[in-house]
């Protein structure tokens, strides 16, 4: 019980100071308190402390040289894709910034993914889609439909049978989630993107590549002038 009580505490310093890194209340550059300092103003324990620097090292966030002390790194050398980093800037509350470059993302995987899934897809990769499409048109709530959404994009992903891209989406998981949610709330009708999630369901069903990438293309967009409030109400032809 002991030690899992250390991995926690490990994890909620970790958290902490990383979060006040990327929402930037530590800045590039400025240099963390004195280990001893900081161990009791977070009342934690050294060890504690050194193993949360060193996670947040390894993602790129700071940088501890001998004689110098432990600095906070500029922002393009963090890692980005790491699960963490995602996380923590998803609970800061995405910057326009943000929101811009995770679509860009979105506008290079996502439509060659369905287009992949289209001719790749196994039947129970096609029936973990439709169950996924069906918890959509069921969903009662924003909370239903988000999680509804990000199943119908997993299994997009998966259905690419490709490893590589399968990977990307435990990711941008929970970048993902903020997003889908955050849409959703921007509409009178959290359904809206519904007629898109069809057309790229219905053209993997008929393995058809190029209108799976083209729909799934329609729904990026779509989304994000639904974001940007420039989104006309229409749909998915």
């Amino acid at each position: 019980m002991r030690a899992v009580n250390i991995r926690n505490l490990h994890g909620h310093v970790t958290q902490e100071l990383g979060v006040r890194i990327v929402n930037g209340t530590l800045r590039p550059g400025e240099a963390l308190p004195r280990e001893e300092i900081l161990a009791e103003q977070m009342a934690i324990s050294r060890t504690v402390l050194r193993e949360a620097i060193r996670v947040l090292s390894a993602k790129g966030l700071i940088e501890a040289r001998p004689k110098v002390g432990t600095r906070v790194r500029e922002e393009r050398y963090w890692h980005q894709l790491d699960a963490d980093v995602l996380a923590w800037r998803c609970a800061s509350m995405p910057t326009a910034d943000f929101i811009q470059k995770l679509v860009e993302m979105r506008e290079i995987i996502e439509p060659a993914a369905a287009a992949h899934a289209a001719s790749r897809r196994t039947a129970e990769q096609f029936e973990n889609l439709q169950n996924a499409y069906l918890a959509m048109e069921a969903a009662q709530n924003i909370d239903e439909w988000t999680d509804a959404d990000l199943a119908f994009h997993d299994a997009v992903l998966k259905a690419t049978n490709n490893e590589l891209m399968i990977s990307l989406f435990s990711v941008v998981e929970s970048a993902l989630a903020t997003y889908f949610a955050l849409s959703a709330r921007k509409s009178s009708d959290f359904k809206y993107s519904l007629p898109y999630h069809r057309k790229v369901f219905e053209a993997i069903q008929r393995r058809q590549p190029e209108p799976a990438r083209r729909a799934m293309q329609q729904m990026i967009l779509d989304s994000h002038a639904n974001m940007s409030d420039k989104r006309r109400i229409r749909k998915a032809t």
